[in-house]
């Protein structure tokens, strides 16, 4: 770790709307290490952040603001002149998401002549990008307007997925870079006690248990995880697929699951994530797209085999190679010996997926050998203090430049 004196006294103002754990966690962490090395830390975002991560609690300062999930003119405009209240006097700001990104962009820069034009004067303006836009029309023209703002307008865009860091340099962005987004540091990993008293509260018996942990909403592909249990319904025995997690879409998928007699359960916000990835035999991230994905650093550190969809910045978390697991192009991807960490499907295909997962149930020898990889790959992984080297660094350079 740097020098803690090497921060001290730089006020760092961290900017977050409405977010859900992965997002939260790591601005938690952030705030709490910035802290630590002699920073003056102000988070600002809505009571439901502090309400769910408590900022408070790490020894930073919290100041709430609306900053909605989408956009309100009216609300947005008054988070704007806050942030401009809030924010004078900051030596950095640091954004996180779009929507906090633009607004922010807004309230630190004066707005020069021209179309989406920003001019130099406030506090130099850090924003990392933690998703992609994947919804359409009226609301995909929306928020591709928040992208150019952000583009135009931020010091410098930090994107946690290639795709993400190539959308901002298309769009004209001053200056690119990749994001690092670790998992918390995690606690003593559960022993072979919790795995067996999990199992059995949840009567797995002697079936396969397969788990997935996110949001339910959209980008999760949720429901192609059911399609795909539809076949994995008409195994002996038939496994088990627990779903970690609440949202918007809990009603529809357990409407679903009950109508079909789908073999799956949802098991709603746990506290007990790194005890159920241990008692899985499998675990799933069946997403549209994904970044850096708190859930499959987790799953790597569990040491748990891996079905993923090749989307956004998952390759590059499981060092991903190019040669297909089953020969065929386009096939899930099975890696080399040094980074044999995950087969890989395509998102949306349910097909594919649940034949990914059988290859894992019927293959003893495949499962050890991406469970042993997967423990290998975690340790590759950045931590929490290698995020806040590369910010520590990234922070005083800006701060510099502008004297």
């Amino acid at each position: 770790m740097s020098d803690t004196r090497e921060l001290d006294g730089l006020r760092v103002a961290l900017v977050l709307g409405t977010v859900a754990g992965g997002v939260g966690k790591h601005v938690r962490s952030v705030a709490r290490l910035l802290a630590g090395r002699g920073a003056r830390v102000l988070v600002c975002g809505p009571a439901s952040t502090e309400e769910l991560f408590g900022f408070a609690g790490v020894g930073v300062r919290f100041a709430e603001i609306d900053i909605a999930d989408r956009p309100r003119p009216l609300s947005d405009a008054r988070a704007v002149a806050r942030l401009r209240s809030l924010l004078r006097g900051a030596g950095v700001v640091h954004a996180h998401g779009l929507r906090a990104g633009a607004l922010a962009v807004t309230a630190c820069a004066r707005i020069a002549p021209g179309p989406l034009r920003f001019s130099r004067g406030g506090p130099p303006l850090v924003v990392t990008l933690h998703n992609a836009v994947i919804a359409g029309g009226r609301t995909a023209a929306v928020y591709g307007a928040l992208e150019r703002v952000v583009a135009r307008g931020a010091t410098r865009v930090l994107g946690v997925s290639p795709d993400l860091e190539e959308r901002m340099r298309t769009l004209g962005a001053r200056s690119v870079g990749h994001a690092i987004v670790p998992a918390p540091a995690p606690q003593a990993p559960p022993g072979p006690a919790v795995r067996a008293d999990l199992r059995a509260e949840l009567d797995v018996g002697d079936r396969p248990l397969i788990v997935t942990v996110g949001r339910l909403a959209e980008q999760k592909g949720l429901p192609t995880l059911l399609d795909a249990s539809r076949a994995w319904a008409g195994r002996t025995p038939p496994p088990l697929v627990a779903i970690v997690g609440d949202g918007p879409l809990e009603g529809e998928l357990r409407a679903r699951i009950e109508a079909e007699d789908l073999p799956v359960r949802l098991l709603g916000r746990r506290p007990d994530v790194p005890g159920l990835l241990a008692a899985s035999d499998v675990a799933v991230v069946p997403s549209v797209w994904e970044g850096q994905p708190l859930v499959v650093q987790e799953i790597l550190r569990a040491g748990r085999p891996l079905v993923a969809t090749r989307v956004g910045g998952i390759p590059g978390m499981v060092g991903a190679g190019e040669r297909p697991a089953d020969g065929a192009a386009g096939g899930p991807l099975l890696h080399g010996p040094e980074s044999e960490a995950a087969l890989l499907v395509p998102p949306g295909d349910a097909d594919a997926l649940e034949r990914a997962v059988s290859r894992v149930l019927d293959d003893p020898a495949l499962a050890a050998r991406l469970a042993s990889a997967a423990a290998q790959r975690s340790a590759l992984l950045p931590g929490e203090d290698d995020a806040v080297d590369q910010l520590a660094a990234l922070y005083l350079e800006l701060a510099d430049a502008r004297f």
